[in-house]
């Protein structure tokens, strides 16, 4: 063999191991001090996976102060309503009767349909999508946007339903979630920018971490939850508007069962999945602030900066909505008699909710035109304002062609400033300072008690709904979360 043609031979099988190395001459000319280069995922040394994943392994229900608890059970009871609600989505029917096609073990309740099962990773998908579908959700806004609870409680009532786990083992399960999915949000800072949905990333590492909790992993367990929870990570917010958005929140539940079900069983990963050289806030990241994912342990729950959507929307909509349906009452005035709509909003709700023509119901939830356009016609922002019939209807089409958007850096993003001019020549005004169901502006127990029978009523009826409000709210004395299961079918 000539020299020429054993220098390739070496290259080529070079490439084959593994396209990670060069050989000793080229490596020697590139480092003439000689040190080994090493594999880009070789250990920081950081250990910050292993310290949050002891820390979460770790939590009891008596670690939890009481307002945390209570915003478990907050959580919970939004959340039931939601998913209730979306049981009867045309996109749920069509997700559901995929999985009979494609067949499924009945393991575990899918909410809303008549004592239907499927299995322990399907179950998730489905109750996860209908819990999202009509972007009804609680969303947390402590830097990070996610529906944390409608990834991770399908997750956990599949396995506690399974493992008949205690309503506190439910609590203290979603409490790691939220921990997992915001300070892990908050260590990839530009995650949203980059165009990924965070409901189905973050809201995969919220959905491993309680599934985690739940199963009673230890230490190590949880380490390797993470890994395999986070390789299967993803979501664009490219299919806004389209059945694939809720998917996002039903496979995020699906990657948490499965995670910590292979971590039980030994099935291992990478130690450093969060904050490694090729891990996570590295990867969905162009920033990453990692010493945030175990800054003040135990001293800051996250569960209790959780906010809660009066609107059937895209959250960053709600201050809008709130100046729009504020300002129609201050009118007193049909659309017909509108004249021109401004309305100042953050700059990141026009590039979140940008869509000027909707032309489904799920996209007019990212429509801020559409959003503003009924609020002022409805006084009201529910699920019927952002349905098919709703977004093709003529009132509401010639109104959104009067609305300006404009964006207004000096606003926050739960802020907005609505200025309507009737064509008799009258101005109004309506300002908002805090958006209905933030923290600053939350609602109230009772609120959200209306907000879940109203949700849940048309499906499971009346007299169970007010039994399913009562058990969540006393869900700390629940023994078995089946039995809150079985109710809601």
């Amino acid at each position: 063999m000539d020299l020429r043609r054993r220098e390739l031979l070496g290259t080529s099988l070079i490439f084959l191991a593994g396209d990670i190395t060069t050989s000793t001459a080229s490596a020697q000319d590139a480092n003439p001090s000689g040190a080994t280069a090493t594999y880009g995922a070789a250990n920081t040394g950081l250990g910050i996976t292993t310290r949050f994943a002891r820390f979460l392994s770790r939590i009891r229900y008596e670690d939890l102060p009481s307002t945390a608890s209570h915003e478990a059970k907050r959580a919970v009871l939004d959340w039931m309503g939601c998913a209730l609600a979306g049981s009867t989505h045309p996109t749920a029917k069509l997700l559901l009767a995929t999985f009979e096609d494609i067949g499924s073990v009945p393991v575990a309740t899918v909410l809303g349909q008549g004592g239907r099962k499927f299995s322990l990773l399907d179950a998730p998908v489905a109750n996860g999508q209908m819990g999202h579908v009509l972007d009804f959700d609680d969303t947390h806004l402590g830097g990070v946007i996610l529906h944390t609870s409608t990834a991770t409680l399908p997750a956990l009532f599949a396995l506690g339903e399974k493992r008949k786990s205690s309503g506190r083992d439910i609590i203290v399960a979603l409490a790691a979630a939220f921990e997992a999915g915001i300070r892990v949000g908050q260590a990839a800072p530009r995650h949203h920018l980059a165009g990924w949905h965070l409901t189905g990333t973050l809201g995969t590492v919220a959905a491993t971490a309680g599934s985690a909790h739940l199963v009673g992993l230890d230490e190590q367990q949880t380490v390797f939850a993470f890994g395999i929870g986070c390789t299967q990570a993803a979501g664009m917010q490219q299919n806004r508007g389209s059945d694939c958005k809720s998917l996002h929140a039903g496979k995020s539940a699906y990657h948490g069962v499965l995670a910590a079900t292979l971590a039980s069983h030994g099935f291992n990963s990478s130690p450093e999945i969060l904050e490694g050289a090729l891990g996570f806030t590295k990867i969905f990241s162009t920033a990453q602030q990692n010493e945030a994912i175990v800054a003040g342990l135990g001293q800051t729950w996250m569960i209790t900066g959780n906010g809660y959507k009066p609107y059937a929307c895209g959250v960053v909509l709600h201050p809008l909505i709130d100046a729009m349906i504020e300002v129609s009452r201050k009118a007193h005035t049909p659309a017909a008699e509108v004249e021109r709509v401004t309305v100042q909003v953050h700059p990141d709700v026009i590039r979140i909710t940008g869509v000027d023509q909707p032309g489904s119901g799920l996209m007019s939830k990212f429509s801020a035109n559409h959003a503003a356009a009924v609020s002022y016609i409805d006084q009201a922002a529910g699920v019927a304002q952002f349905t098919n019939e709703r977004a093709g209807d003529a009132m509401v089409q010639s109104l959104r062609k009067l609305i300006q958007v404009k964006p207004d850096p000096s606003l926050r993003l739960d802020q907005s400033i609505a200025t309507v001019r009737i064509k008799s020549g009258t101005t109004l005004e309506a300002r908002i300072e805090h958006a209905t169901g933030t923290v600053e502006n939350p609602m109230s127990d009772q609120a959200l008690r209306d907000k879940f029978l109203g949700n849940a009523e048309p499906v499971i009826g009346a007299g169970r709904a007010r039994i399913v409000a009562d058990m969540i709210l006393d869900l700390d004395a629940l023994n078995d979360v089946g039995k809150l299961l079985r109710i809601c079918v």
